[in-house]
């Protein structure tokens, strides 16, 4: 079959992104796939839905609506009664432009994406999803831009396409004709992943087969990977918006404990040191306990900085010593982080003490966001003080605390130690909370 247009089937409509529209809209585009037209403005509100109020989250809604002439015959406007229809389309598109945003990291606003249909001839929820986003990008830049947002919530592009089988042919981005005579239609939402978002598709005149449910997700993935630079070119500069890393600032000076740190957290963010974050002070760790001092250390470098820190404050607990040197471990001689000193002093308070010495190192890690409360874990590795150092890795309390295995932390390689150590504990925790 000859396709109206005289299209292959693979082959998407004309499609043109006109962003910036709507010069009084935080974020605009008119979108347009072949004789389809639609014009998506995104507002931004400082306030979110009472269900998240409090919560430090930020919520992105969407809204979608036919003009009345917008079919050629005249389509009677909303009233109190929404269009149920336009709803419907209205969440779809919410939830897909959703799946783009990382809401702890918006804050406690509100995104609006309104998608007015101008004519329609097919297509007319996947191009406001698609145009919607470029629309969304823009509002997030002028939030930066600003001020008001110290970095890019945007984890995930989002586009979306539509298919369908039409007289036993699989085709890519029906117009309006085609979708009325299909035998099966879907609309496709994808990610830069090519996973799946949402997935709607109907057999209008028969089933379709698992055949040729594949030969349309295939036309789907390729032409949104056309609509995802298609999106980028129209963005321009302000596609840097689009899959930023969080930056996280590890609150701490010791290389050792950053190394470590750095390793656990993978490429999950951009992690950055105080000082790369311009915070050149010293936190003064008073508490009384180490998830005291981690979320003093983690709530001031995030005050500073106002990005996301993760502060770690560990030690170790001498049962013979009443649980010291605790808190005072890096300073438990006097001088901070003098190592050689700390270990004479333990050994010389442990002296008379037989073995077990029983102990455990313990570490308390702090995520602040700028947004969302502060978050604690905790991680405890219990082990044996020895009468004299093993090993040559690690630093502090390493060569005289030894596992389990029989091995001195000191005597364990990274990838050993970031099994089973205290911080390693604290850490999967936080991951797991993560995920």
């Amino acid at each position: 079959m000859k396709r109206l247009d005289g299209r292959q089937p693979d082959m998407l409509r004309e499609v043109h992104m006109q962003p910036g529209f709507i010069s009084t809209a935080a974020g605009s585009c008119l979108i347009a796939f072949g004789g389809t037209r639609v014009l998506c403005t995104a507002s931004v509100e400082d306030n979110v839905p009472p269900f998240l109020r409090g919560s430090g989250m930020g919520w992105l809604t969407a809204e979608y609506a036919m003009l009345p002439a917008s079919t050629g015959r005249r389509k009677q406007r909303d009233g109190i009664k929404k269009d149920g229809r336009g709803v419907e389309i209205g969440r779809l598109i919410g939830r897909s432009l959703r799946q783009a945003v990382d809401l702890s990291r918006l804050g406690p606003r509100t995104i609006t994406i309104d998608c007015d249909v101008l004519e329609a001839d097919g297509g007319t929820r996947t191009a406001a999803i698609t145009g919607g986003f470029v629309a969304l990008c823009q509002a997030v830049d002028g939030l930066i831009r600003r001020g008001a947002l110290k970095e890019s919530p945007i984890a995930h592009q989002v586009a979306a396409v539509s298919c369908g089988v039409v007289a036993g042919l699989p085709m890519l981005d029906l117009c309006y004709r085609e979708d009325s005579m299909a035998d099966a239609d879907m609309n496709v939402v994808m990610n830069e992943q090519f996973r799946f978002i949402e997935l709607q598709g109907t057999g209008e005149e028969r089933a379709f087969s698992l055949a040729e449910l594949g030969q349309l997700l295939s036309l789907a993935q390729a032409g949104i990977a056309q609509l995802f630079a298609r999106q980028a070119q129209a963005l321009g500069e302000a596609a840097y918006v689009i899959g930023q890393k969080q930056t996280l600032v590890i609150a701490s000076n010791n290389a050792h404990k950053i190394k470590e740190l750095t390793a656990m957290l993978g490429d999950r963010y951009h992690l950055v040191s105080m000082r790369e974050a311009g915070f050149d002070g010293d936190v003064e760790e008073n508490g009384d306990t180490f998830a005291d001092n981690a979320v003093l250390k983690a709530e001031a470098v995030r005050d500073a900085t106002g990005y996301a820190a993760l502060a770690d404050d560990s030690g170790l607990m001498v049962d013979a010593l009443g649980g010291a040197p605790g808190v005072h471990s890096a300073r438990f001689a006097g001088v901070h982080g003098d190592d050689a000193a700390n270990n004479a002093l333990l050994m010389d308070k442990l002296k008379d003490v037989p073995a077990p010495r029983t102990a455990q190192f313990v570490s308390a890690i702090a995520l602040a966001s700028p947004f969302l409360p502060t978050r604690l874990f905790e991680g405890v590795c219990p082990g044996v003080v020895t009468f004299a150092p093993r090993g040559q890795q690690g630093f502090g309390y390493d060569p005289y605390f030894e596992y389990d295995t029989g091995k001195t932390f000191a005597e364990m390689s990274d990838e050993e130690k970031a099994q089973v150590s205290h911080r390693a504990r604290a850490m999967h925790k936080l991951l797991a909370a993560l995920a």
